[in-house]
């Protein structure tokens, strides 16, 4: 409901050429998913094995996408223009948002090399599978959707050493070493393959090695002008995609919102700020409840490194915060509740 006074604000604030429907659909699917998402997940009881399940069916279509990648795009020097992101290597779609799935696929699999690789033949399977989705993640030359898979299987592996005994962390020890070998010969090999041009991009260098200004290639810029749609329409805001309209007035360049946490400001004024407070507050006041999802900090992390790069463009960010509101329990417990319901179904 607080999503709606944006779309009344835009009936009045979007140019007569825009095209209200799809403008309006474009910057409000995501959130609406998320909500979507977040309410039938929430409190929704599972056990671990299906978590590790759901975990499992992440990752399969990010092997698919490397699959087809390779296919597509086999050999990446022929595609190589510079330090900017490239579509050719992304497949022929936004770099961005496959560096993004690629990152999801990359946490996949290192939860599936930590805790579902009991035999060697298994840990060397998810060893190749994750160098080869890590060297497409890297080549892409996208960066947010990689610094995002770091930032989450930082906070998985956390939490697993945290809540691990002292025999499982002589095991995650063995795992890490392994991970930090295979993201090495990724970086290598990607190194090799883009000629030194990939260490310019992470170092933030144009072909020619001269420092570009500005980090974040123009992100920063993007968020300033939604800050300034903020303040300047500070109650409802300034309507939902005014943003983009005001670009395409101003520059001539239809550029979207890359930070959702600026969108949310200037789209939605004083509302925004409420929405932003109801994401953060209401998981991390449901986690003190429940305290046995392994993957909340990273379902959670996720999400906020993806909509602070990439804004909502794809469900994957929506999708795993609602994963973070799970209510995980013990085996026998679920066991014990699906018998009694439907017992229960049974007696009426």
């Amino acid at each position: 409901m607080l999503l709606v006074p944006s779309i009344l604000v835009a009936s009045s604030t979007l140019s007569f050429f825009a095209n209200f429907r799809t403008n309006i659909a474009f910057v409000l699917s995501g959130p609406v998913c998320l909500g979507i998402a977040a309410l039938f997940c929430y409190n929704r009881m599972v056990t671990n094995r299906q978590v590790l399940d759901i975990i499992m069916c992440l990752a399969l279509p990010s092997i698919s996408m490397t699959t087809y990648l390779f296919l597509y795009n086999p050999s990446i020097k022929d595609t190589l223009s510079g330090t900017a992101s490239n579509a050719a290597a992304s497949g022929g779609f936004g770099p961005n948002q496959v560096a993004t799935a690629l990152g999801l696929g990359m946490f996949a699999m290192v939860v599936r090399l930590f805790l579902k690789s009991p035999n060697l033949f298994l840990k060397i399977l998810n060893i190749v599978i994750l160098g080869a989705m890590t060297f497409r993640a890297i080549v892409t030359f996208s960066r947010g959707g990689v610094f995002a898979a770091v930032i989450v299987i930082a906070a998985f592996l956390g939490s697993l050493f945290y809540r691990s005994s002292h025999k499982m962390k002589n095991q995650i020890v063995i795992s890490f070493l392994l991970l930090g070998l295979t993201l090495m010969v990724s970086w290598v090999v990607s190194s090799s393959q883009t000629h030194g041009l990939i260490d310019k991009r992470y170092a933030n260098e144009n072909a020619q090695g001269i420092k570009k200004g500005d980090i974040t290639t123009g992100r920063i810029d993007l968020f300033m002008e939604e800050i300034d749609g903020f303040l300047s329409s500070p109650f409802l805001g300034i309507g939902a995609s005014r943003v983009k309209d005001i670009r395409v007035e101003t520059s001539g360049t239809s550029l979207p919102s890359h930070n959702e946490i600026g969108r949310l400001l200037s789209e939605h004024g004083l509302l925004g700020i409420i929405i932003i407070m109801i994401l953060i507050i209401k998981p991390i006041g449901y986690r003190t409840g429940n305290k046995r999802n392994y993957f909340f900090y990273a379902f959670l992390a996720f999400w906020f490194a993806t909509i602070n790069h990439s804004g909502m463009r794809i469900a994957a960010p929506g999708l795993l915060y609602a994963f973070a509101l799970l209510n995980v329990v013990p085996e026998g417990y679920y066991l014990k509740t699906i018998r009694k319901s439907g017992t229960n179904r049974k007696l009426k």
